[in-house]
């Protein structure tokens, strides 16, 4: 039985229960266990506490002997954004792959499969997939985490990854609520914007959501931009008429509204985190998300002590905070009953499937230089700032790959203005393999490529971002994503076309 401790009153326990929070290390902290046991009902699991799955499921395992029906979140959307393979790299390509293959039983497959494998480690909430419309090619934040530019596929495939999910018996919560592709900013960093007219979001960012809301979605992430012909003053997390009116009343969404990370600038610069999760709660939203950058026991009792001051001034009606707990609690109750995943079946595609999906998700375009590479090349990563969702941390590129096909495969990392100047220099005689990422979106980085390019005809290019650019180079392979089957998939078509 879920232990609560007795000295523990209602109002506490229900401002505990909304909150998701975040913490360091490998193993549960004892603060954390405490708060399980006076009524904190979720976790927030990121890359610093995962070094294996065997050490994940011994991880979550002990969080549930404090508390049977914890929900165990993570951010895990495969291809750029791992948190299960943050040090490796995916085994999964990520949402635009997905979407360029256009197969919804395959992108079904793949999140069962995904979701198979969170289950295993006792993880039970993933915040994911993102259903933003890739309609702005600058985004700097969604880009490959998003199935693309098109409505009805990016519908479809939301719809599909859901099933997927929710059938390995991990609750799916589907992100950034109204849309997040139409932006130029990153709401890691400033507050970002969205002018698009109500018809065109009813037609374009809503659809993905409606598909996801049809195909059962237990939880919506909400986004911190502003988007004026919704409401000209709140940003969505902490809009009433967004999260109430727009979400629960309009579109009919009866599960959970979870805030994306309150420690975002978008929020936490403006209205700071204890005034941005009172807003949230007020505005319709049932869990906090906080603990991506502040991840200890001050800030779970900061937020908590501020939900229940809200609560006693009479700004935060007490039965809004006990139907967002009581929302908590009923997805709680929904992972604990379904977390028995069906076994594998005769037709199951098994554990290489993100591999599969990998290959048949590269474009290759051959130009009139292109030979066969049988030598061992001079792999130059023309390597942009990573956004902070994606991190620095997991690597990329088809560089160790190419080593363990091809020995003596050298490589390097360049930025900046002159890069092409300095991977020539470094190549030497070896033919140039220019791996990028959204070569559209950094000038430096296209001007590198024709430096690169024009001086040596077969290079071969292989862009792992949005392949928005014109391809380019002896050989052009668009991954369509940089997970690490992204990477093997690409290896392979250089070596055997």
């Amino acid at each position: 039985m879920t232990t609560i401790a007795s000295g523990t009153d209602t109002l506490t326990r229900d401002a505990l229960a909304v909150l998701q929070p975040g913490f360091t290390g490998t193993a549960a902290p004892s603060w954390l266990l405490r708060r399980l046991g006076e009524g904190l009902t979720s976790v927030g699991l990121f890359g610093r506490n995962i070094a294996s799955a065997d050490q994940l499921a011994a991880l979550t395992a002990q969080l549930r002997a404090e508390r049977d029906d914890v929900l165990v979140a993570i951010d895990e959307e495969g291809g750029d954004v791992t948190r299960l393979e943050v040090r490796t790299g995916s085994s999964f390509p990520g949402n635009h792959a997905l979407g360029a293959v256009d197969d919804t039983a395959l992108t079904e497959a793949v999140a069962h499969e995904l979701g198979r494998r969170l289950a295993a480690c006792g993880v039970n909430l993933n915040w994911a997939p993102s259903a933003d419309i890739n309609s702005n090619p600058s985004n700097p934040v969604i880009g490959v985490r998003s199935f693309g530019a098109d409505t009805a596929l990016v519908a479809r495939h939301t719809a599909a990854y859901v099933a997927g999910l929710q059938a390995a018996g991990v609750a799916a919560c589907t992100k950034h609520f109204p849309g997040h592709g139409d932006t130029a900013v990153d709401s890691h960093h400033a507050l970002p914007r969205i002018d698009a007219d109500l018809s065109v979001l009813q037609a374009r960012e809503l659809a993905p959501f409606r598909a996801a809301i049809a195909a059962g979605t237990r939880a919506v992430m909400s986004a911190h931009i502003l988007v004026p012909a919704l409401d000209p003053a709140h940003p969505a997390t902490l809009s009433r008429r967004v999260l109430t009116g727009l979400l629960r009343e309009e579109l009919g969404f009866d599960g959970l509204i979870v805030t994306d990370g309150m420690e975002m600038q978008a929020i936490s610069a403006t209205y700071g985190i204890e005034r941005g999760s009172v807003l949230a709660i007020a505005a319709g939203a049932d869990a906090i998300c906080v603990g991506g950058g502040l991840a200890d026991e001050a800030t779970v009792l900061r937020l908590r002590d501020a939900l229940v001051a809200a609560v006693r001034s009479g700004e935060l009606p007490e039965e809004r905070l006990a139907d967002a707990a009581a929302r908590v609690r009923a997805l709680a109750s929904w992972t604990a009953s379904a977390g028995a995943a069906a076994p594998a079946s005769a037709d199951d595609p098994g554990p290489e499937i993100g591999l599969v999906a990998a290959r048949r998700a590269l474009t290759v375009t051959r130009g009139p230089h292109h030979a066969p590479l049988t030598e061992a090349p001079y792999v130059a990563a023309l390597t942009p700032v990573a956004n902070i969702a994606v991190g620095d941390e997991t690597p990329w590129g088809v560089g160790a790959e190419l080593r363990r096909r091809l020995p003596g495969t050298e490589t390097g990392s360049f930025s900046g203005e002159g890069a092409g100047a300095e991977v020539l220099a470094a190549a030497g005689s070896r033919r140039v393999v220019a791996v990028v990422r959204d070569v559209h979106r950094h000038a430096w980085m296209a001007e590198a490529l024709d430096a690169l390019v024009t001086a040596r005809p077969d290079t071969i290019v292989v862009e792992m971002g949005v392949p928005q650019a014109p391809p380019r180079g002896a050989l052009h392979i668009a991954t369509h994503g940089a997970a690490r089957v992204c990477g093997q998939a690409a290896t392979e078509a250089i070596t055997t076309l």
